[in-house]
């Protein structure tokens, strides 16, 4: 499961920058699998203090990964928070 997680979360890439009119009035588009959800299934094997350490590295990694994704696309203000929370998978 690790592997499959980690390799899910490689795979994601930054598409090539919209023009910044576009990129502000889209809203982020839904993954099939949310960066959240691979977070916990990549940390299934470990318990405990271990389990949690993994899971707030693996969504700190991916919350960067969506931060300069928004940035690359040039979304500002308010919209690059929701932004994020919904690359991330946050509800």
């Amino acid at each position: 499961m690790l592997v499959w997680a980690t390799a899910a979360l490689a795979q994601s890439t930054t598409p090539p920058p919209a023009p910044a009119a576009q990129a502000n009035a889209a809203p982020a588009a839904p993954i099939a699998l949310s960066k959240r959800l691979a977070c916990r299934a990549g940390a299934q094997s470990k318990s405990g203090q271990e389990r949690q350490d993994q899971i707030q590295l693996c969504m700190a990694q991916a919350r960067l990964d969506c931060l300069k994704q928004a940035i690359d696309q040039k979304v500002v203000g308010p919209q690059r928070q929701e932004f994020v929370k919904s690359c991330v998978g946050v509800p």
